[in-house]
């Protein structure tokens, strides 16, 4: 018999000699996979199998991918390296408990919280006290170019002086004494000194408008202070800047100091004692406080003064003093071009209408050749507000256009717009002054 020929075994030799065999083997040897401590195999994937002869082997799918478990098992699979497999035991000594993982998340959670609470206000303490250095070197130019020369050499009088800069040097000292404060991260007693200093900016604010008009005045009238002027704004720590753009920048700063100190008190913790220092001296009582109410104040300055400009504007543009519509008390809000609807079926006859907060003007051009008045416009009627309802007729769809019904004791009035947004702005503005004037 020839030493090549296999020698034949019988089903039980055969299986055995498999089976030790498959004991023998390292546990790296394809086919086999780590056993658990319950003395499981746990699965790994073998080589591909090769299809009958004759026929080009299937495309090996991608390793760890499995036909059950759908799109999100497929997916998980895919994203584990090649070789790899799903351990189906977890040992129990090792496990975290259910109720251990909230608490980790919940500590994690508030110690990023407080870490981006402290980010946010080292951030917004650098930008304030890196913008409180420009704003001081702002006004170091104003004090040192023109109120400190001006004063040695006289060239104005100590009345026009103080009218044009008024509480300016008062400003810049509080200012300075803040800027200290911020540098040393002494921010709580900063602001409970500065915050005593928050009048002076009503009170610059609301003579800006006097300072305004006795600079220019004086640039006119004095030779000698409008060469001063133009000689010390061509100086280059200037940049091209004006007197006139300087003066206003103590109430540009107070708008900013609102929003630094808001952004400072929200971003930082709680737990701290500097927040509870800056929530029960400054924040409430004192700080933000009295910057929110000086703003209003200011703000307020600056509403009026509009107003009275808008109220100036529409009483030259018309014709003659017999409207008179500079009246205390009185607000401007909008203006435009409206068509009358006519109640006979004439011609549309298109208007000017001003609407105040007690009263609507109905105005229409002046003739072009006259010789006074052809810019100007002739008041054609005066509706009083208190006793007038608005109603939308036309213009309640996104169509083109809307119509306006406001009625009077006397009279109903009929306007008409192609622009259907113009139409929506001017009812919600009628509306809402007759219900002011109801209120």
């Amino acid at each position: 018999m020839c030493c090549c020929r296999k020698r034949s075994r019988s089903p039980a030799s055969s299986a055995a000699s498999s089976s030790s065999a498959s004991a023998a083997r390292s546990p790296a040897a394809p086919g086999c996979g780590p056993r658990c401590p319950s003395g499981t195999i746990l699965a790994r994937p073998g080589p591909a199998r090769l299809g009958p002869p004759g026929r080009a082997p299937p495309r090996p799918a991608p390793p760890g991918t499995a036909r059950r478990g759908g799109a999100p098992f497929e997916r998980e699979a895919a994203a584990r390296p090649a070789g790899s497999f799903t351990s189906l035991y977890i040992n129990p000594d090792s496990a975290m408990s259910a109720s251990s993982l909230p608490f980790v998340v919940g500590a994690n959670s508030v110690e990023d919280q407080r870490a981006r609470w402290e980010r946010k206000r080292s951030r917004t303490a650098k930008e304030l006290l890196e913008t409180e250095h420009k704003y001081l070197e702002q006004l170091d130019l104003v004090l040192t170019y023109f109120v400190t020369i001006l004063k040695a050499k006289g060239t104005l009088k100590p009345a026009v002086l103080e009218t044009i800069f008024g509480p300016l040097e008062s400003l810049y000292s509080a200012s300075h004494l803040l800027s200290l404060h911020l540098e040393k991260g002494n921010l709580g007693p900063g602001l409970e000194i500065f915050c005593q200093s928050l009048d002076l900016y009503g009170h610059y604010a609301e003579n800006l408008e006097q300072a305004n008009k006795t600079l220019k005045e004086q640039v006119r009238k004095n030779k000698s202070f409008r060469r001063f002027k133009k000689l010390q704004e061509t100086r280059p720590q200037f940049q091209g800047k004006e007197l006139e753009d300087l003066l206003p920048l103590p109430l540009q700063r107070l708008h900013q100091y609102k929003h630094f100190f808001r952004d400072l008190l929200e971003n930082t913790s709680p737990d701290t004692a500097e927040y509870q220092k800056l929530a029960s001296k400054c924040w409430h009582l004192e700080t933000v406080k009295s910057v929110c109410e000086v703003s209003h104040w200011v703000q307020d300055i600056f509403d009026k003064r509009e107003n009275s400009l808008q109220l100036l504007r529409v009483q030259k543009l018309l014709k003659g003093q017999k409207t008179q519509v500079l009246t205390s008390g009185r607000w401007y809000i909008r203006e435009g071009w409206l068509s009358v609807v006519p109640a006979k079926g004439e011609e549309l006859k298109r208007r000017m209408f001003f609407l105040f907060s007690d009263i609507l003007i109905a105005a229409k051009p002046c003739h072009p050749l006259h010789l006074l008045n052809s810019n100007k416009l002739s008041c054609q009627a005066v509706y009083p507000l208190h006793q007038c309802s608005v109603d939308k007729v036309f213009g309640h769809t996104w169509s083109q256009g809307g119509l306006l019904s406001l009625s009077f004791p006397h009279k109903t009035l009929l306007l008409m717009s192609c622009n259907q947004q113009e139409i929506n702005d001017w009812y919600r503005s009628l509306t809402a002054a007759v219900r002011q004037l109801k209120a």
